[in-house]
């Protein structure tokens, strides 16, 4: 009988937010699951119940090798996860440089080491390539709109660099590199101080603070949860080569203006919320929608989880950790 060659994924990044809930999910599809994070955005918490079932080493791809991967305790790379890069304005602005470098250069050393251990290469990119959209919705077809030289071009010209890289390593070196692009998404794990419009809202809303509402509030976005999220990106690491034809959005295609967030935060919360009105920062999207056509064809997934269900279980975490650090 032929030899089963056992699943070992690599998870860049698996101490942030998505990757966290990523590691859990592998784990329970019986992978041996190693995590590289820096942990500049990653948090030990995340992964702290699941102990030494996985192998957590404190890397940054900008710097890893061929040889680091060679001789990891899980064996050979069957999988390889890259979700690393700080993902909110935030964060990925505080050091613009390092965020291009994880995005393009940590692209890079991860895709030699997929061709030198044939492992399916599974990118996490970005609705922000899209940049402020002229096309509405966006499809994968669609180019973007992005200035190259704003306070956001680092993510959003490292991300589309970094497709580029994925693309020509399958094009010229038959590497098996598969590009996902990331709608608003939240959940469980997301940082308190993480910057965007969930975790604003629902720190704000459980501290009793005003409302953040950056600009007028009309600007769109699409949000999906976590788990339907990661289900799309196991959903396209089983799709056999052959049926992979490019990029595929994975987002809820359900559209809210940003006073119709605070409309659902405040049926989920059950209070009046009070707002405050922010500057509108440079180059933020003025409207954000998939179409998940790709996805539905090829994957045959959707997103399950309605906002306000997903809401709820976001505060109850939320709750947690402010109680926490009280």
């Amino acid at each position: 009988m032929p030899q089963t060659i056992e699943r070992h994924a690599l998870v860049a990044g698996g101490a942030g937010f998505i990757g966290a809930h990523l590691v859990r999910d592998l784990l329970s599809r019986g992978f041996k699951v190693t995590v590289w994070d820096n942990m500049r955005t990653g948090r030990e918490k995340n992964l702290a119940e699941l102990g030494n079932t996985i192998d957590f080493q404190k890397r940054d791809i900008r710097n890893s090798t061929v040889e680091d991967a060679a001789g990891l305790k899980n064996g050979r790379i069957t999988h390889i996860f890259n979700l690393a890069c700080p993902a909110s304005p935030p964060h990925y602005q505080k050091d613009p440089i390092y965020t291009w470098e994880t995005s393009v250069l940590g692209t890079r050393n991860l895709l030699h080491i997929a061709e030198a251990q044939e492992a399916l290469f599974l990118h996490a990119s970005t609705s922000e390539v899209y940049g402020d959209p002229q096309v509405h919705p966006q499809s994968e077809d669609y180019w973007g709109n992005v200035n190259p030289v704003g306070l956001r071009s680092c993510y959003d010209e490292g991300k589309r660099a970094a497709e580029t890289l994925c693309a020509d390593f399958r094009r010229f070196k038959n590497v098996d590199a598969r590009l996902f692009r990331i709608f608003n998404t939240y959940g469980e794990f997301m940082h308190p101080d993480d910057g965007r419009v969930i975790s604003n809202f629902c720190v704000a809303a459980l501290k009793k603070e005003p409302i953040p509402i950056y600009g007028d509030g009309s600007q769109t976005r699409s949000f999906c949860y976590v788990a339907d999220l990661v289900a799309g990106i196991l959903a396209l690491s089983d799709l056999p080569r052959e049926r992979y034809s490019g990029p595929i959005n994975l987002g809820n295609p359900h559209e809210f203006s940003i006073r119709e967030l605070v409309q659902v935060l405040e049926r989920v919360t059950g209070q009046k919320l009070i707002t405050k009105n922010l500057p509108l920062p440079a180059d933020d999207p003025k409207v954000r929608k998939p179409v998940i056509d790709r996805a539905r064809d090829a994957l045959n997934w959707e997103p399950k989880i309605e906002l306000e269900a997903g809401l709820k279980k976001t505060l109850a975490y939320f709750a947690l950790e402010i109680e926490g650090v009280k």
